[in-house]
Order: C-alpha cells, then sequence, then structure tokens
C-alpha cells in the first residue's frame, strides 16, 4: 500500500500531469499541422504539374511558304488514300465474284486504311496552316488511343492476309476448309478487340502520368513517345508497356509475315512456269517491303533509347512512314495490282458513266 499524500503533493501531482498533457497535446497538434502542410504542398504540386488543359503540337515546317507546300501535298496524299481505299470497298462490295477470304480482308483493310490516315492527317493540316497549334487534352487522348487501335489492327489484318496467301498458294485444296467465311469473321473480331484492349492499356497509362516540363508536342500529332518526354512522373511502367507490345504484338507479325512468304515463295520456286515466279515475286516483295517500312519506322519512334535525340523535322519524317504511307500504298500494293479488282473498277466505271453503253470490259481493263 502506497502512503497517503497531502493536499500540497496532490497538487504537485496535479499540476505535473496537466503540464504532461498539455505537452503531448502541443505535440499533437504541431504534427498534425505539419502532416497537413506537407499533404497540401504534395498536392499543389501535383496539381500544378498535371493542370494541362491543352497541348500544342508542332508545325510542319517554319517556313511558311513550305509549310504550305507540305499541307498541301499531304492534304493529296490523304484524298488519294481516301479516293483508292473508297474504290476498293465499293468495287468488293458490288461486285459478286469477288466474295472471297481475299478480297473480305482487302475491304476491312481498306476500311482502318481510310480511318487511320483520317485520324492524324486532317488535323494536322488545318492546324499548319491556320496557325492553330493548340489540341485538348481529350482530343490528344483521342489521336493516341485511334492510333494505337489502327496501327494495331492493321499489322493483324496484314498478317491474317499473309496467311490467307500462304494457304492458297501453297494448300490449295484446304483453302475452303481453312478460311472459311467464320474463320474469317472470327479472326477480324479478334483483331479488332485485342487491338481495342490494347490502346485503351496504353492510352490509360499515358494520362496517368504527370505533365510539368511543358505541353509543347514535339510531333505533328500527339503519341506517347513525345508526351513521355513532357512527364515528370516515373515512366518505366509505360516503356515496359511499349517494349512487351512491340515484341508480343508487331514482332511476332513481323516473324509470321515473312515466314509466310518465304514458305510462298519456295513454293512457287517448284513451279516451272517463269511467268508465275516473277508474278510471285512482284507480289510478294512489295508486300513484305511495305510492311518492314511500317515496323521498322514505328519501332524506332516508340523504342528508342532516351540517350538517342532527333531533330524534331525528323523524328516527324519517320512518323509519316508509319502514320500515311501505309495507308496510301496498301490500294496500290495489295488490290489496284490485283486483275479482278482491275475488271471490278471497269465494271463500276461502266455502270456509273457509261450505263447505256455496252462497252467492252477488256478496253477498260487496258486503260486502267
Amino acid at each position: 500500500m502506497f502512503p497517503p499524500m497531502d493536499a500540497r503533493q496532490n497538487a504537485d501531482v496535479f499540476t505535473t500531469v496537466k503540464e504532461l498533457m498539455n505537452f503531448i497535446a502541443a505535440e499533437y497538434l504541431v504534427n498534425i499541422f505539419h502532416d497537413t502542410f506537407e499533404v497540401n504542398l504534395h498536392f499543389e504540386t501535383m496539381f500544378n504539374s498535371t493542370l494541362v488543359t491543352e497541348f500544342m503540337l508542332e508545325d510542319f515546317a517554319e517556313n511558311w511558304e513550305l509549310r504550305v507546300l507540305l499541307s498541301v501535298l499531304f492534304l493529296l496524299v490523304y484524298m488519294g488514300s481516301l479516293l483508292g481505299n473508297l474504290i476498293i470497298i465499293i468495287a468488293t462490295t458490288v461486285d459478286q465474284t469477288l466474295n472471297t477470304p481475299m478480297y473480305f480482308f482487302l475491304r476491312n483493310l481498306s476500311i482502318l486504311d481510310m480511318c487511320y490516315v483520317s485520324v492524324t492527317v486532317p488535323n494536322a493540316c488545318i492546324n499548319s496552316l491556320t496557325d492553330h497549334r493548340n489540341i485538348s487534352v481529350g482530343g490528344c487522348a483521342a489521336q493516341i488511343f485511334f492510333v494505337y487501335f489502327c496501327a494495331c489492327v492493321e499489322i493483324l489484318f496484314l498478317t491474317i492476309m499473309a496467311q490467307d496467301r500462304y494457304v492458297a498458294i501453297c494448300k490449295p485444296l484446304l483453302y475452303p476448309v481453312i478460311m472459311n467465311h467464320w474463320f474469317c469473321v472470327q479472326m477480324t473480331l479478334a483483331s479488332l478487340l485485342s487491338s481495342l484492349v490494347l490502346a485503351s492499356v496504353h492510352t490509360f497509362k499515358t494520362f496517368q502520368l504527370s505533365f510539368c516540363h511543358s505541353n509543347v508536342v514535339p510531333q505533328f500529332f500527339c503519341d506517347t513517345p513525345s508526351l513521355l518526354r513532357l512527364s515528370c512522373s516515373d515512366t518505366f511502367n509505360n516503356k515496359l508497356l511499349i517494349l512487351l507490345s512491340a515484341i508480343l504484338v508487331s514482332g511476332s507479325c513481323f516473324v509470321f509475315i515473312v515466314i509466310s512468304y518465304v514458305r510462298i515463295l519456295s513454293t512457287v520456286l517448284k513451279v516451272p512456269v517463269k511467268g508465275e515466279r516473277g508474278k510471285a515475286f512482284s507480289t510478294c516483295v512489295p508486300h513484305i517491303i511495305v510492311v518492314s517500312v511500317f515496323l521498322s519506322s514505328a519501332a524506332y519512334v516508340y523504342l528508342k533509347p532516351p540517350m538517342v535525340t532527333l531533330e524534331v523535322a525528323k523524328e516527324m519524317t519517320l512518323s509519316v512512314f508509319y502514320t500515311i504511307v501505309p495507308p496510301f500504298l496498301n490500294p496500290i500494293i495489295y488490290s489496284l495490282r490485283n486483275r479482278q479488282i482491275k475488271q471490278a473498277v471497269s465494271k463500276l466505271i461502266s455502270r456509273i458513266f457509261f450505263p447505256y453503253l455496252n462497252v467492252k470490259e477488256h478496253i477498260f481493263v487496258t486503260v486502267l
């Protein structure tokens, strides 16, 4: 048992406890205010770094005359891409003799190319001619999403078309069984859905970053590599995602396309007719060249190391090779050099411009 304390001792204990409680309360309040200040400072910093309401794109050139020249050139390429792909879409839809898997994918590729080239070119030309370089964050996100989506579907469609040609030439007896209509629909839907998921993931991961260095995008359209250079956040996960996508999607598709065309050429070389060999080479080699240019230019822009820096003009030129050139060349290489497509186009022209004249089909084929 503790001995009893008098009134004076009780007062001293009470005073000591009171002072101790005041000290603890003061320390607690100081910690709260300190933590609150740090949190507010963190949110203020993050708010200031992510408060980007719009980006500014680069013009085609600083010189006005050169800018107009390039804008007109790109507009002509754009109109040519739309016209060539539109002709293929109409011809393969109207002509019932082209109701085969090959032309089914050609039609889908043409629709895709019209969308792909429309994502970047019109906006870039208008911005360059009007000197209005601003683009909203939402518009920038939309451009990134659709560029990813269209580019991914493009390479998947080209891979399926290579598979179609391989089966048609190397395994002709199994062609109706393998490349049936349901298989074509399934592959098309799989390409669209997988590209949709991939584009959504890349766009979401890109706009999770904080942008504090600048809002000037060194490109004539919004792309992920340019925005990663503007970010003050850790971009390791974004770069890893780009690398994995390049290896798993682009790399595997390119290997599959090359293997398919090598097998096609090896099969055609066994044919004794020299004309068939020349036709196969003239068809396969341009296909491989276009795919190689498309993938190599995109890979260099997206996978180049951070220490490798390019001038804005050179980087924009590389971007042209994977955003504008493929939609322009695909109608020429894949379709307009095809005799059946030429015949279908000649029939279409005769129906539109000469509906009451019985013009022989081979005359139009010769003219085209």
